[in-house]
């Protein structure tokens, strides 16, 4: 049996069974068997089912969001979290059937030969999904290769699986989806056998474990999408609105109580307006409460995973005893036996401190001065990661043309951890914090299909033109 804390309390309350090798197998026959069928309903009629699916998650939103509280310790990202999917499946059942249409036929360069292309979705896709947003998470790649015509198993984070059963009732109530459609409980090991039973594996979540995931994939020969960590800069120019870069940084650094792969970890602000934008953010800061006594009684709920308390407190102690200065928060604190840390602004940083460098994955916000913009990009650069991040200034092409200097998928301009709510737009991950196609924009549909091309001759039958022996010459 796996234990599982409750990040509000620190005690265990749930515990599960994974299932065993065989049953993992047999679940992945079953519904690579129906899978076909799936495929044959068309782009309507998937489209159909999941949204009648999303009929079902709107009809039980309050016992998903009840689940995820109980997972997470936080109420409004867990009903963000329910909203986002319900607008995911609406978004993606509209967009499928131009996005999955099948080109116009065209001439190919040998002018009798016409080229047709069509699509084959992969049969199962393998989905392994991390703890921090337990539900938006383990669906962001399940639903476009749903509406693809691929059948699915999720693998949710064992830290945070209390929201599968209240899930599950609501694919059971879709007669054509649920044969296809599987949520598993279960650890490392229950990820690691799914990879080895799928045609294709999407994994959300560290470094260390997506290089593993990546390398058993390339050993099983299937691709795998990856989504991995960051350590997402801002950059705010000495033309910037202070009032807004205040307020989005913060917000960018502190939902979710800084757990997510996207968080503003990081801020370099031109020195001309470095104190007044510090002593902004701070009063922000200073407003924000912990989510004490319910979960829905401020902004800042609980460290979710028992482990990132360590690494939190690591990285502020580093900070601290190497002479960067907390102008709020600054240590862990204990509530009910769970683990909450303020937000945490600190001045004094740079880059020898692991809080400007290794992903910290909570509410702290390190700001340090820069000079020259050539001095802030090599500074945002200066990282193993580049998921996203953000510039700030007057107008945006300003901006933009930071934003081309960095080393990111996703730049907010004017803003911050936009990636987090608009997923219309394209985007790669850079250096470590990720490999293979976007999961945003149409390529998050159209990577779940394997391209066919029908190479149609035009030419008769008894003259194949390509074949001088038959032609005598």
């Amino acid at each position: 049996m796996i234990e599982v804390r409750n990040p509000r309390t620190g005690s265990i309350d749930h515990t599960f069974e994974p299932p065993t090798a065989d049953a993992l197998a047999d679940l992945a026959a079953r519904v690579r068997a129906v899978q076909p069928a799936w495929e044959g309903l068309g782009v309507d009629g998937r489209a159909d089912a999941l949204l009648a699916w999303r009929d079902a998650i709107a009809s039980s939103r309050d016992a998903l969001i009840a689940a995820l509280v109980h997972d997470t310790g936080r109420y409004g990202e867990s009903a963000l979290e329910v909203d986002a999917i319900l607008g995911s499946i609406a978004r993606w059942c509209a967009a499928a059937p131009e996005l999955l249409a099948d080109p116009d036929p065209r001439a190919a360069a040998i002018p009798i030969v016409t080229v047709r292309q069509g699509m084959r979705p992969y049969p199962l896709v393998g989905v392994i999904s991390p703890w921090n947003f337990p539900l938006l998470l383990s669906l962001i790649d399940a639903i476009p290769a749903l509406v693809a015509g691929c059948a699915v198993i999720v693998k949710p984070s064992e830290i945070a699986p209390r929201f599968i059963e209240p899930l599950r009732a609501t694919i059971a109530a879709v007669p054509a989806l649920e044969p296809v459609f599987a949520f598993v409980a279960g650890a490392g090991e229950t990820g690691s056998q799914l990879i080895d039973l799928a045609d294709c594996v999407c994994f959300t979540g560290s470094v260390p474990t997506g290089r593993a995931v990546g390398a058993q994939a390339a050993r099983a020969f299937i691709p795998a999408f990856l989504e991995l960590g960051g350590k997402d800069p801002a950059v705010v120019l000495a033309s910037a609105d202070l009032e807004r870069a205040t307020s989005a940084i913060l917000w960018g650094s502190t939902a979710n109580a800084g757990q997510s792969c996207l968080s503003i970890e990081r801020v370099y602000v031109d020195r001309s307006i470095y104190e007044p934008f510090v002593e902004r953010i701070t009063d922000k800061a200073r407003a924000l409460r912990l989510a004490l006594p319910e979960p829905g009684s401020g902004e800042i709920g609980p460290i979710i995973a028992a482990k990132q308390i360590a690494v939190i407190d690591a990285h502020l102690r580093d900070a601290l005893e190497h002479g960067a200065k907390a102008l709020t928060g600054g240590a862990i604190e204990t509530h009910g036996g769970g683990a909450y840390c303020p937000p945490t602004v600190l001045t004094g940083v740079d880059h020898s401190m692991k809080v400007m460098t290794d992903e910290t994955f909570g509410p702290i916000i390190p700001v340090m001065p820069f000079d020259e913009v050539g001095e802030a990009v090599r500074l945002a650069n200066d990282t193993a990661y580049g998921l996203s991040g953000a510039v700030f200034a007057g107008d945006a092409e300003e901006a933009i043309d930071v934003a081309r200097m960095i080393d990111a998928g996703a730049i907010s301009i004017n803003d911050a951890a936009l990636t987090a709510l608009v997923h219309d737009a394209e985007k790669n991950s850079f250096n470590m914090s990720g490999l293979g196609g976007s999961r945003m924009g149409p390529a998050a549909l159209r990577r779940f299909g394997r391209r066919q091309a029908y190479l149609v001759a035009t030419v008769p039958a008894p003259d194949p033109w390509w074949y001088p022996q038959l032609r005598g010459g």
